[in-house]
């Protein structure tokens, strides 16, 4: 595939997205990003598939979709959880990304070359307590990638997920101080992850640098996850 490729970042503006912006760039990607948030080139609510779709239409054919965008929900039991809270966070974590994918794939697959890369979370493999709809959106984020990882294995679009453990961003501003104590403490390496040490793997995924891996799950914990 020769001239420059176009990737899409979601939730662009901030932490790991807009790390992963900044390191496609450095590869010399042009890259687009997709927020709610002022000085995205393009606002848009990724759980809007309307949205999503008029975004696609103007900006073209894309090389590179990285699904960044998510919000962490509610921090309380499961069974305190507001129904509100657990479908936003469902819309914005799994329909937001569903969205994309359905938005863009087609066009990868017509010129038979892509790269997904969807943020997951080591939540949605362990399960983090009073993070209940958090964890659960994540573990629907992986379980899709696989599912579009396999569907796609022949088409040369490649689709993997990055899931990490805590990182400093400004989402985990949002979580409860106790909560984020207990999950930091899970974490080997007794630190929290830089946005930038998740964008080089980001950068590598999207990249042609791999081509014999689809559907994956990439952990990046500083140890926490082993598995």
């Amino acid at each position: 595939m020769t001239g420059i490729r176009t990737a899409v970042v979601t939730g662009g503006m901030s932490g790991l997205g807009a790390a992963a912006a900044a390191r496609l760039a450095e590869d010399g990607l042009k890259v687009i990003t997709l927020d709610v948030a002022a000085g995205a080139d393009l606002h848009v609510n990724v759980a809007e598939l309307a949205a999503v779709r008029d975004a696609a239409e103007r900006i073209g054919p894309v090389d590179v979709l990285v699904n960044s965008a998510g919000v962490v929900g509610p921090n309380v039991p499961l069974w305190q959880v507001p129904l509100d809270g657990w479908e936003n966070t469902f819309a914005v974590n799994v329909r937001g990304t569903f969205n994309t994918c359905k938005a863009f794939v087609p066009g990868m697959r017509e010129r038979g070359w892509g790269r997904i890369v969807n943020i997951a979370s080591v939540a949605g493999k362990d399960g983090n307590p009073n993070m209940s709809p958090y964890s659960a959106s994540k573990a629907a984020v992986i379980a899709l990638s696989k599912s579009l990882g396999k569907e796609l294995a022949t088409s040369g679009v490649l689709v993997n997920v990055v899931a990490p453990a805590v990182i400093s961003t400004p989402l985990n501003a949002k979580t409860d101080p106790a909560t984020l104590a207990h999950i930091t403490s899970l974490i080997p390496m007794n630190r929290l992850g830089r946005p930038e040490e998740v964008a080089e793997l980001i950068a590598w995924l999207a990249s042609d640098r791999v081509s014999f891996s689809t559907g994956a799950v990439y952990d990046i914990s500083g140890g926490r996850a082993t598995y």
